[in-house]
C-alpha cells in the first residue's frame, strides 16, 4: 500500500486487484463509499465496508478519523470527486493513510452489488 499512499490515489484496476488481495489476506484497508444512500442502493462496489454519505460528513468524519488513524482508508464515490474532497479533508487533519479511488464507480469493471 505504501506506493499507493505516496501517489495518493488508485484507479479502478488497482482497486480491483487490492480487493482480491484483501480477500486473500494479502492487503488490509477499509473501503468507504461516500455517495448518498439512494446512489449506494442502486449499486455499489462489492467489498465496500461502510457507507458514509458526503451530505452528513460533519456527523461522521471525526469518529471515522479517530477509529482509523492507523489504517488505510480508500474513499470511493461516483467519479472520484467527492471522495477526493474527503480524502483531502482527512489529509489536512493529519490522516496519512487515505487514498482516493480515482474515476469512481463509473470506471470500475469489477463486481457491482445491489
Amino acid at each position: 500500500m505504501h506506493g499507493f499512499l505516496e501517489k495518493g490515489y488508485i484507479d479502478s484496476e488497482e482497486l480491483h486487484i487490492l480487493l482480491e488481495e484483501r480477500d486473500e489476506g494479502k492487503a488490509a484497508f477499509v473501503l468507504v463509499d461516500v455517495r448518498e444512500d439512494m446512489e449506494f442502493n442502486m449499486g455499489h462496489i462489492k467489498g465496500v465496508d461502510v457507507l458514509k454519505s458526503t451530505s452528513s460528513f460533519n456527523e461522521w468524519a471525526q469518529e471515522l478519523f479517530n477509529e482509523t488513524k492507523d489504517k488505510t482508508l480508500i474513499f470511493t464515490c461516483r467519479t472520484g470527486s467527492r471522495s477526493g474532497q474527503i480524502q483531502n479533508a482527512f489529509k489536512q487533519h493529519g490522516h496519512h493513510g487515505v487514498l482516493n479511488h480515482f474515476g469512481g464507480i463509473v470506471t470500475y469493471r469489477g463486481i457491482i452489488e445491489k
